[in-house]
This record gives C-alpha cells, structure tokens and sequence, in this order.
C-alpha cells in the first residue's frame, strides 16, 4: 500500500513538474499587459493584434482602474509584465523599498481630456444639445455612470471636474445634485464595463476620456477650458515581470511610429515621452525608442 502510495506520488510530482515546465514556456511566448480600462477598445482590437502580427507574441490583456490595478500588484494579488496607468501618481506608490520596488521608472506617452458622453438614443440626449451638460445631468430621471475615484483615476477627476464646475457656474450643490457621495452606488461602476452600460441604454450618460468616446462614436460634450482635466497615460515594464524580453518588445512597439499612429487613430494625443524615475534602468531598445519620438 505504502510503494503504491509512494508510486502514485510520484507520477503527481512528475505531473505538476511537467504542467509548470509548460506555464514556463508558455509564459515565454505570451506579454501580460495590465492597462487603464478606458483603453479595453484600444488594446484589445488594435494594439494587441498588431503587437502580435509584428512579433508573433501573444498579447494578455487584463483592464481595470488604475489604482485598483496598482492595488492588486502590490498586493502580490496579481503579477504583469507591463503597467499601463491613467495617471502619473499612481505609479509613484509602486516606487521605491516602502511600496515593494515593483516600478523603478515610467514614461508619459499620451494624454485624452475627460468628456461627458451620452447615449444617442435617450430621452436626455436632445437636451445636451441645447443645454449646458450641468444643467442635463441635474434632470430627474436621468442615469448617470462614473468610476469609482478610489479605484480610477478618472472617477477622481470627474469628481474633481464637478466640483470646480460648482464654483464657475455657482452651483454650491452641484456635486451633490449631480454625484451625490463619491461612492454613489446608483452611479459608480467598473471602468471596464461603463461604455458597455451606455451603449446597451443602461445609462443615459456618462464620464469617459475622449479616446473612449471618439473610439466608439459615442456623442460626447467637452467640458469648459477651466474645467479641463485628463488622464495623462504611463508606461512601465514591472520590476517582477515574468517576460521582461517580452515586455521589452511590446513597449518598443507600443512607441515606435507605428504604435503612436495607432494610438492617434484611437482619439488618444500623442505626447513627447518624458521618462520618471530611473533612466538607467531602462531597456537600451526602449531608451532609443524614446529618443526617436522627440
């Protein structure tokens, strides 16, 4: 009983080695790409399939607030090969001993200003076209979706927009009347599935980044100049990464003028790269890729 117990042991030792030899391979050909999900369209129908007819990597995708995403990496809940964020400060708590040195430097490469998109089909839409937005979203009935500020960079700064709309405008209670509490139930939702809710008519209107609304063809206001804010998008190749060749590749890629052209064709403004952190500590590929785009 003892030499078959030993016996079958072994065969599941044997099993397991093989099975992990495989993750390792796999892993091997295949770029874990943690990103911003206002940029699910982007990365999943253009960015990726490019990425991997050019190298002939697989590309994995994984979409979701930035900070929730910051959240899960220093809380070993999840592992990458590159971080993509919606906001510089996010990848500032990945920095340095304290924060578990899972980033040591990040490039801005793009920016998309925050919009107020809304559904082409509902009751509110004629009335965005004849009002001010503030003004719409303040009608009863209206359903309105945002992202979680705590988790998005985008819910602070719709947060952020509203509030300093209510000043301009003079609207003490604007936030309230408009948001209610930062974390509204009725209204705050994962960034990765807000486009879908607008455009299925579960929302009525919506925050979203111009490369979201542009992107989609979604009916969208532009917020006035005072009131502008944007998401600044970063770049980083994760300290831990699994694939760092691979990762290499895929920001070669995503900076080189052929991803930028993409980038431009999705309603994102390209932005001269500017690199934080340790330079040294960068790829020489990717620094030469930098340098090209200045």
């Amino acid at each position: 009983m003892i030499r078959k117990l030993l016996a079958t042991a072994a065969v599941l030792t044997g099993a397991i080695a093989i099975t992990s030899t495989h993750a390792y391979a796999a892993d091997d050909n295949t770029v874990n790409v943690l990103y911003a999900g206002s940029l699910v369209n982007l990365m999943e129908r253009s960015v990726g399939p490019a990425f991997e007819k050019e190298t002939g990597l697989h590309f994995q995708g994984y979409a979701a607030g930035s900070n929730k995403i910051a959240n899960e990496i220093k809380g070993k809940l999840r592992r990458g090969d590159v971080f993509i964020s919606a906001s510089p400060k996010v990848n500032t708590g990945l920095m340095g001993a304290a924060n578990g040195d899972h980033v040591a430097w990040y490039v801005n490469f793009a920016e998309s200003p925050l919009m107020i998109g809304y559904n082409a089909q509902s009751r509110f839409a004629a009335d965005f076209k004849k009002k001010r937005w503030d003004q719409v979203l303040q009608e009863p009935g209206i359903r309105v979706g945002r992202t979680d500020p705590k988790l998005d960079p985008k819910g602070a700064f719709t947060v952020e927009m509203v509030t300093k709309a209510a000043d301009l405008y003079h609207q003490p209670d604007l936030v309230e009347k408009t948001l209610g509490a930062p974390d509204n139930p009725a209204q705050v939702l994962p960034e990765e599935t807000l486009v879908g809710r607008l455009q299925s008519g579960q929302l009525d209107a919506g925050f979203f980044y111009s490369t979201e609304t542009s992107d989609l063809k979604i009916p969208a206001i532009r917020p006035a100049p005072e009131l502008q804010a944007k998401a600044s998008y970063t770049l980083t190749i994760l300290s831990d990464a699994q694939n760092a060749t691979g990762a290499v590749k895929f920001v070669d890629f995503l900076l080189s003028a052929k991803g930028r052209e993409l980038l431009k064709e999705h309603g994102v403004d390209v932005v001269k790269p500017k690199v934080t952190g340790n330079a040294q500590a960068i790829a020489p590929s990717v620094q030469a890729v930098i340098d090209a785009a200045q």
